[in-house]
């Protein structure tokens, strides 16, 4: 029996140790075979995004069409061409975004911007098609960054009845009656006493001082605000929400985007506490066009909303003082190279004056009307200053134009500088040539060729007004004073028009 015990012990003795071998080497087996799976199946997951990512990269830069697309490219994935879009350039010509674009693939291409699909116009027919068939065809439309910058419910992003209705509202204010009652005679003292008190300091900075002046103005029309203290608070959140309005859309601190976004979160606040308070005293006397707007705000059965009321004076406030003020600095700084032009400005002005009994008496309507060179001057002003780079519209149906399809819901981009400055429209087009508008009709609205104040529709309420406060501005400069520029005047355009080192001049009285 021990002998077997023995056998018995020494056979499991040597084959407990072969089992756990065996086991050993199956288990590396299983696990060098789990190894390769995982390994292939990595492999395939990493080809299977790679090649949803290849195929989505090839949608994007080639969108689907019922028709034929205008030629072009759609840029990086996402990101698209927004970059180029916004690239800083020295120059009063085209951007070279554009420019490079329509010599490569013609007046009509497609980009993307700010992650949407957009057809650039740079062709004149096609821009006034665009216009004339707002609420058919089109409608007006600003990418999303822009919606977040003015607000949801701006005008601009509104549409039919409701725009119509905010539009009669604000001619209220900006209307030719209204400017031939008050506000010619208020534009021309507020640049009176502007000019006056830039006269007696060693220098002015233009672009700052016209900002300064026209916001006092407007302020005190639209909100009742007197120029102080908390004027100038709330005019320096329009300044910060400016500076980063046409800016790269990254809404990180320290960026321009976040700048903006928090100069309006600033500028909205004071508007929402003014609006309380005055929606708090039902007696209060209608004094400004605030007080209009609460008015239409306690009817019955209101059609405006509180959100509205608020987007469309912030609105207001923004365009009534910096668009004017940049072209008038543009302007100067156009009048100051070119002395043959002020020679003829002072001409007619001086006249002006002369005719009066009073030659110290505010301009009258009947003597803005009578300014023919100034008007000229200043449609060519506003021509090669180019304030607005882009006018936007998006297409709510196919629409067939030129040879090409625009897909609905794509967006279109109006460019009015590719037209003001196109030489087959304008001789010698980046020339300062006021004559070139001589014995020319007067323009009051959009055309193919000139559309600075927009178009169709959508021409802008306050055209008038800022034509006036240019027209009496000129007029107190050239009859009462020469000037020199001291320092800057250099522009930028990230797209929009600024003056990066300012625009810096010293006024000197006239005998």
């Amino acid at each position: 029996m021990q002998p077997y015990l023995q056998l018995a012990s020494l056979r499991l003795a040597t084959t407990i140790p072969l089992s756990r071998k065996l086991y050993t080497a199956n288990l590396l087996v299983t696990s060098e075979a789990m190894d390769s799976m995982a390994y292939i199946a990595l492999c395939a997951a990493a080809l299977a995004v790679l090649a949803a990512l290849l195929r989505w990269a090839y949608r994007w830069s080639h969108p689907k069409s019922k028709g034929r697309l205008p030629p072009g490219s759609m840029g990086i994935p996402l990101l698209g061409e927004t970059m180029q879009f916004f690239a800083p350039n020295q120059t009063c010509d085209v951007s070279p975004f554009v420019k490079e674009r329509v010599k490569r693939y013609g007046s009509i291409f497609r980009t993307s911007i700010v992650g949407r699909q957009v057809v650039v116009s740079a062709d004149p027919d096609m821009n006034y098609f665009v216009f004339q068939q707002e609420g058919k065809l089109f409608e007006s439309w600003y990418p999303d960054t822009f919606t977040e910058i003015f607000g949801r419910e701006n005008v601009g992003s509104l549409h039919g009845f409701m725009y119509k209705y905010l539009k009669t509202l604000v001619l209220r204010l900006y209307g030719q009656e209204n400017l031939k009652a008050a506000l010619v005679a208020e534009t021309d003292a507020a640049c009176r006493g502007s000019l006056a008190a830039w006269a007696a300091q060693p220098s002015v900075e233009l672009k700052e001082g016209l900002s300064t002046m026209i916001f006092d103005l407007t302020a005190k029309k639209l909100i009742g605000c007197e120029p102080s203290k908390s004027s100038e608070s709330l005019r320096k959140n329009f300044v910060a929400f400016i500076r980063g309005l046409i800016s790269f859309p990254v809404n990180i601190p320290g960026t321009a985007y976040h700048e903006c976004m928090e100069g309006r979160k600033n500028a909205m606040k004071v508007l929402r506490s003014m609006m309380k308070e005055r929606m708090a005293d039902p007696e209060r006397r209608c004094e400004d066009f605030f007080d209009h707007v609460i008015q239409e705000l306690r009817r019955e059965k209101p059609l405006l909303t509180e959100t509205i009321a608020l987007d469309l004076m912030f609105v207001l406030l923004f365009a009534s003082f910096e668009t004017t003020a940049l072209a008038l600095t543009l302007g100067v700084k156009l009048l100051t190279e070119n002395p043959k032009i002020v020679d003829a400005l002072r001409e007619e002005h001086d006249a002006i004056a002369r005719n009066r009994k009073d030659p110290d008496a505010p301009v009258t309507w009947a003597e803005y009307r009578s300014m023919t060179f100034t008007n000229q001057v200043i449609m060519e002003m506003v021509r090669l200053a180019n304030i607005v780079p882009g006018i936007f519209r998006k297409a709510l149906q196919d629409v067939e134009i030129k040879g090409y399809t625009i897909p609905a819901g794509w967006g279109i981009m109006v460019c009015p500088p590719a037209v003001h400055l196109n030489p087959d429209i304008y001789e010698d087009p980046l020339a300062f040539n006021p004559w070139r508008w001589q014995n020319k009709p007067e323009i009051t609205g959009g055309t193919k060729h000139f559309m600075a104040f927009g178009g169709g529709l959508r021409f802008c309420v306050g055209t008038d007004f800022s034509r006036v406060l240019m027209a009496t501005f000129i007029h107190s400069l050239v009859t009462k004073y020469s000037w020199r520029t001291v320092k800057g005047g250099n522009i930028v355009r990230t797209p929009g028009l600024g003056f990066p080192d300012g625009f810096h001049i010293q006024l000197v009285p006239r005998n």
